[in-house]
């Protein structure tokens, strides 16, 4: 059943001052056109104007069957009869008919008038076009985008582009030039609808949707077979294959006199292509080859059945009213009144109706049913905007909502239906705002905030009173019998002969009626008005008055909701665009310049926006059971504060039902969130007041926000103490007393409530209520009184709940930086890292498991490390941990090489903190996880003058590969490190450089120094050695030097043979 309010969506109504009754009617550019004079003239008013004044008037070549309106381009077009002939003709610059004793032209599609017509002054004209068809055109549609026609005929629909054509120097002449036809043999076009490339077919029964895209570039075309060559042109004429009056090929749908109805069916997207009807696409536009080809998608197919249960008969049974709704939004580029055609519409929907229902289809970013709407009468024709539903019946025009808006905020803002963003959903059930009464409704016509309907008074046909009157009789007789039979003691209902005679038509009795008198000229009454509809911020505040009744009678009804969403939409769509879905600025009219649709300025409808956001979180937050997580985004959107949501959701005295579910899930995702705002003592005070109430186990996380860090510490401990009586004591409840009793000052509760619990297990606590260590301002965080205190008492305490914190995606590296920074304000030197954050490093380094942070970590703590030892400036604090506590836990930091303690001993002469620093560095480059290239350009700060520059700078190069620069070095520098450096990494395939690089430099040092170096002695006697057992005795006596001294050498070729001999 659909919700009726009666609200008052219309505004003035004026009555258009027509002389003769009215054919053809269209509306559009804020003018009404009125076929009249049996339909060879028509009539232009202003509808924006007070009395609907006449703008001009002009006559037509033929009899207008049907007019159409484009805004752009500002032309009409009709459908004309004319010797039993069927014409289609453009009327262009018609305004200038206003003008009295205007130039008239009339010529052919495509071509223009030349000659002495366009010498001189421009001349101000109104132009006829003739449009040649190849059939009678039935219907035509118009692009409110880009101005192009659509025709509709027997089998086929023919697309017409608009053109602008400048010829010497003179304004653009409108023009159509005929791109493409579709052949449809299954189909005979009663409605057509055309919108952005979407084409829609309406038949009888039928609706199709189709979607006609441009290829990317031209396609090549393939001669072939008899069918190629005509593939341009339907199968069925080329073949001669018969097809059915559906124009599908199958059997015979009459069979010995039954006729079989179609059955229902709908088809969405992909599968809308096996509806049986094939579309062929025929190029006919010169430019055809040069801007590519067209392909075709299917949509939306949707069949109906007649249904003899809806209130009407098989003859009435007919689609109507099919319409084509683009909706823009913010996001969407301008289109100018040129018809550019830039722009792409957010969405586009799809309207079409049933006498008693109507259906509207969104078709672009995949196709779905948006909404079903069930008339309480027959409905005669139907009109689409974003923000109504306008439905005339015979004597009522009724106003639904729509969920255009829905549609389209969703597919703007991806962060509705979040924590964040929330709208009232599309399938929310539709309402009639308004029921009119009016006599005799004929036509419906929209254009802006203007409607235009057509009424005339029924004249009571003489055959249609003789049927009344025969069935009154009959029936009056079917009563008559039934009873007599009942007197006697027969129930008909029990004997079939019975029933049958009474079913039967008593047509050979005269039925006495009174004939009704012939129609007088003066009974006939028509009349056009023109309805203004109210502006929707307007129409939106007596919403909201309209739902305080529903609150105050009942305020658990859903009535109050579904107004309230109602009107949240009703703005929705006037935020989307200012121009309530039509981008298309209005043709120039003689209407005087007025803000449009009473439209407010943008500051007003934010406000107003913001107010309903509000009233839907109220109505989420008190009354509403089911959904009512929702307060949470709409008090968002609204921008009201957690004091003023807690001043609007404060129960009454006397009401027993406190506060809502709603409001608390707000309350406590407000709180859990980051979030800048502050509450008073007062206010958070209350806050504690709340939960203590209503779930008091969620206390400690509730106390630890930021946002009650004015809250009294003694009535939080007093809650805290009393849901530690009642629930028992946990981790996350004792720290936060201890916090509280810090906060008092009362040094000697704070360690009582710390010392409760073992260091692991607080740190588990702090993972529940990460917020007792820091609290988040955005991008920021600051640390916590507890944490400041931690930092000077246990401060490995501290660093290990960080580190877990982190690794449990609870603080991100970039955050730990600025809350150590806030930590260690002593800090002099703004270029060094203070030591709590390097300890964090180290201990998160020595937790984590993801690479990209170890490969972080590392780089940040070799550069710490360089830098200290290249500055020299003493610490500001102790490690918590020591190199070999590093190098024993964590598997980043490798045992030092041999030859690197020899570089560098442990009494080696710098200061214990810097040792300590050089251990760590070392240890990260003897570990299997730095990449030595990428700290090399840190390299340049560190000196190699002394032992610790020099081993930092030969174990990068050995860890590059560089083992020849580095033995240069040991041997310059340290000669007595070069037998357990080659040991260690002269091994495998770098075992050549014993014999090749080492034992040649060991030999011609030995020589300079005239063997008196006791240190290359030793080095190069270790090195014979090692030559001796990886080569052959030739090979060997080849790397002698000739000026050796053979009682040297002898010995190690004597053994390098015997080991020879033996293998």
């Amino acid at each position: 059943m659909v919700h009726v309010y009666n609200c008052h969506p219309f505004a003035s109504q004026q009555i258009v001052p027509t002389e003769q009754e009215p054919g053809p009617v269209c509306c559009g550019g804020g003018a009404l056109f009125v076929v009249s004079a049996g339909g060879c003239k028509i009539e232009a008013y202003d509808m924006g104007a007070d009395g609907c004044p006449l703008i001009c008037r002009f006559a037509t070549m033929g009899t207008v069957q049907s007019i159409l309106h484009s805004q752009i381009g500002d032309y009409l077009v009709t459908i004309e009869e004319k010797n039993s002939a069927t014409y289609l003709r453009a009327y262009t610059n018609w305004r200038y008919q206003a003008a009295e004793k205007t130039r008239v032209g009339v010529r052919l599609l495509g071509h223009f008038l030349r000659g002495s017509s366009l010498r001189g002054a421009p001349k101000e004209q109104m132009e006829i076009i003739e449009i040649p068809l190849f059939e009678r055109p039935q219907c035509v549609a118009c692009c409110r985008l880009t101005g192009d026609l659509l025709v509709g005929c027997p089998k086929t629909l023919v697309l017409f582009s608009l053109r602008r054509q400048s010829i010497n120097a003179r304004p653009a002449i409108l023009d159509f030039e005929r791109c493409l036809i579709l052949h449809l043999p299954g189909l005979s076009p009663a409605q057509v609808a055309l919108c952005s490339g979407y084409v829609a077919v309406q038949t009888e029964l039928e609706v199709l949707v189709m979607k006609l895209e441009k290829l990317s570039g031209p396609q090549p075309y393939k001669s072939g077979d008899h069918a190629q060559e005509h593939s341009l042109v339907p199968k069925d004429m080329v073949t001669g294959d018969s097809l059915d009056a559906e124009g599908r090929s199958g059997e015979g749908a009459e069979q010995e006199g039954f006729f079989m109805f179609p059955r229902h069916q709908e088809l969405l997207g992909d599968r809308a292509r096996d509806c049986g009807l094939v579309v062929t696409l025929e190029y006919t536009g010169m430019e055809a080859e040069a801007k590519g080809s067209f392909t075709i998608s299917y949509l939306l197919y949707r069949r109906f059945a007649p249904d003899f249960f809806q209130g009407c008969t098989v003859e009435e049974t007919r689609l109507h009213s099919l319409q084509l709704l683009p909706v823009f939004s913010s996001r969407n580029q301008e289109i100018s009144d040129e018809g550019e055609k830039g722009a792409e519409p957010t969405c586009v929907f799809c309207f079409f109706s049933l006498p008693n229902t109507g259906y509207v289809y969104s078709v672009r970013g995949g196709v779905e049913l948006v909404s079903t709407y069930q008339y309480p009468e027959k409905a005669q024709q139907a009109v689409l905007t974003d923000v109504f539903l306008h439905v005339i019946t015979k004597n009522a025009l009724q106003c639904f909502s729509v969920r255009c808006a829905s549609v389209a905020a969703r597919a703007e803002d991806p962060y509705i239906d979040t924590t964040m963003k929330a709208c009232p959903p599309a399938t929310m059930e539709v309402c009639a705002l308004r029921i009119q009464l009016f006599i005799g409704l004929k036509a419906l016509y929209h254009d802006g905030h203007h409607i235009a309907l057509v009424t005339a008074a029924d004249i009571e046909n003489p055959e249609n009173a003789e049927r009344a009157a025969r069935r009154n009789t009959e029936s009056k007789d079917h009563r008559t019998l039934t009873g007599i039979l009942l007197a006697v003691g027969i129930e008909p209902s029990t004997t079939p002969a019975l029933e049958s005679f009474l079913s039967r038509p008593f047509l050979t009795r005269k039925s006495s009626y009174s004939k009704p008198k012939e129609p007088t000229e003066e009974s006939h009454g028509w009349n056009l008005y023109v309805i203004d509809t109210v502006p929707p911020l307007q129409l939106y505040h007596e919403m909201v008055e309209y739902s305080k009744r529903y609150e105050e009678t009942n305020p658990q009804s859903q009535s109050c909701l579904h107004l309230l969403s109602e009107a949240h939409l009703l703005l929705r769509a006037k935020l989307l665009d200012p121009l309530l879905g039509n981008p298309v600025p209005p043709p120039p009219s003689t209407e005087p310049d007025r803000p449009a649709d009473g439209a407010p300025d943008s500051q007003t409808l934010k406000g107003a926006f913001r107010e309903s956001c509000a009233q839907l979180g109220d109505c989420f937050s008190r009354y509403v059971q089911r959904d009512c997580h929702l307060a949470l985004p709409y008090y968002k959107m609204s921008g009201l504060s957690v004091n003023e949501v807690m001043g609007r959701n404060r129960p009454q005295p006397g009401n027993p039902a406190g506060y809502g579910k709603g409001f608390l899930f707000y309350l406590k995702h407000s709180l859990y969130e980051d979030t800048a705002e502050e509450l008073n003592q007062e206010t958070a005070d209350e806050v504690l007041q709340v939960f203590n109430r209503t779930e008091a186990s969620q206390l400690p996380r509730v106390c630890a926000s930021p946002a009650l860090v004015n809250a009294s510490p003694a009535a939080a401990l007093a809650h805290l103490d009393r849901l530690e009586a009642t629930a028992g004591p946990s981790v996350p409840l004792t720290l936060s007393k201890a916090a509280f009793a810090l906060r008092m000052g009362n040094l000697p509760l704070y360690t009582h409530h710390m010392g409760r619990h073992a260091e692991m297990l607080q740190v588990y606590g702090f993972i529940e209520e990460p917020q007792l260590l820091l609290h988040a301002r955005g991008q920021q965080v600051a640390p916590t009184p507890l944490a400041r205190h931690l930092r000077g008492s246990q401060d490995g305490l501290l660093v290990a709940a960080l580190v877990a914190l982190h690794e449990n995606n609870k603080l991100r590296l970039d955050q730990a930086d600025l809350l150590f920074q806030e930590l260690c304000p002593g800090q002099t030197d703004v270029q060094a890292s203070p030591q709590l954050l390097v300890d964090f490093w180290e201990a998160l380094l020595m937790a984590s498991s993801q690479e990209a942070v170890i490969q972080e970590l590392l780089f940040r703590l070799a550069s710490v490390y360089i830098d200290r030892l290249a500055r020299r400036h003493p610490h500001a604090g102790q490690p918590l941990k020591t190199a070999e506590d590093l190098i024993n836990s964590c598997s980043h930091y490798g045992v030092l090489y041999p030859w690197v303690s020899i570089l560098t001993p442990a009494q080696f002469n710098i200061a214990h903190d810097h040792t300590e620093d050089l251990q760590k560095l070392q240890s990260l480059l003897c570990g299997p996880s730095l990449d030595a290239s990428s700290v090399l350009p840190l390299l340049d700060q560190l000196s190699q003058d002394d032992q610790a520059g020099l081993s930092v700078h030969v174990l990068c190069a050995t860890r590059r590969g560089r083992y020849e620069s580095s033995l240069q070095h040991l041997l310059d520098r340290c000669p007595q490190a070069i037998v357990p450096y080659a040991n260690h990494e002269l091994q495998d395939a770098h075992m050549a450089l014993w014999w090749q690089k080492l034992l040649p430099e060991l030999c011609e040092r030995t020589r300079a120094s005239g063997g008196q170096n006791s240190i290359l002695l030793a080095a190069l006697k270790e090195t014979l050695v090692v030559v001796s057992m990886e080569l052959s005795p030739l090979e060997f006596l080849d790397l002698m030097p000739d000026d050796g001294t053979a009682q040297f050498f002898l010995p190690h070729l004597l053994e390098c043979s015997q080991r020879k001999l033996l293998t």
